[in-house]
């Protein structure tokens, strides 16, 4: 078996089984250490090295897939995505110099090609919910039954104003408010200067609380 295609199925059973350590907020606050070590990492795939690429799939097959699942239209074209991002990555290696950080890079490649999925499908909706995604957070036991009803339809209700977005305030919202990138970080993500990405950020918030307002006019005050 090719390494790409090893590589591909470690990066697919990564995104099914949650097999990857550490938060999905990859790179949000590495210590300089840990940025170093990274920085090891890359030199050391740059030069050919199939092992240190192989630990940063490891390190980022998560963190790109919470990103790219909320952009897609199924979870099974995020996998994709994901895939096609690692394995153009490991080819790129070579162009890369290191005038941003490895992960904005990588995410950068996943999100233009989640956006080029979206444009070409002429839908750009998210039919993924986070509910299925993060089930985990949604379920708790210590809620009212009547509470834990409220709680997911609010989630649901959220979910489909969000679909309703185009595909990069979508992307705004996903970076920086639900993955908790920092603005510098997002803005790196979609290649926009940071003064452009906040302006972007802020009419995708504006239009989901429209959109939340105009479901439930009592939910959402101006």
């Amino acid at each position: 078996m090719s390494w790409n295609r090893l590589a591909a199925l470690r990066v697919r059973r990564s995104v099914a089984h949650g097999n990857t350590s550490g938060s999905s907020r990859a790179g949000a606050g590495a210590s300089p250490r840990s940025a170093d070590d990274e920085g090891r990492l890359v030199a050391l795939a740059r030069a050919g090295n199939r092992a240190a690429f192989d630990e940063l799939v490891r390190r980022h097959a998560d963190g790109l897939y919470a990103v790219v699942v909320r952009l897609c239209a199924s979870t099974q074209e995020a996998e994709e995505v994901t895939q096609e991002a690692f394995l153009r990555a490991w080819r790129g290696l070579p162009a890369f110099r290191g005038g941003s950080q490895f992960f904005t890079w990588l995410y950068r490649i996943g999100v233009n090609e989640a956006r080029r999925r979206s444009e070409r499908s002429r839908r750009g909706a998210l039919v993924v919910s986070l509910d299925e995604h993060r089930g985990r957070e949604v379920c708790d036991d210590s809620m009212r039954p009547d509470d834990r009803a409220e709680h997911a339809e609010l989630r649901r209700e959220v979910d489909r104003a969000i679909e309703d977005l185009p595909v990069d305030h979508r992307a705004a919202l996903v970076l920086r408010d639900i993955e908790g990138l920092s603005t510098a970080q997002a803005a790196a993500v979609l290649g926009l200067r940071e003064t452009a990405f906040k302006s972007r950020l802020h009419r995708a918030r504006n239009a989901l609380r429209l959109a939340l307002a105009h479901r439930d006019p009592g939910q959402v005050t101006s």
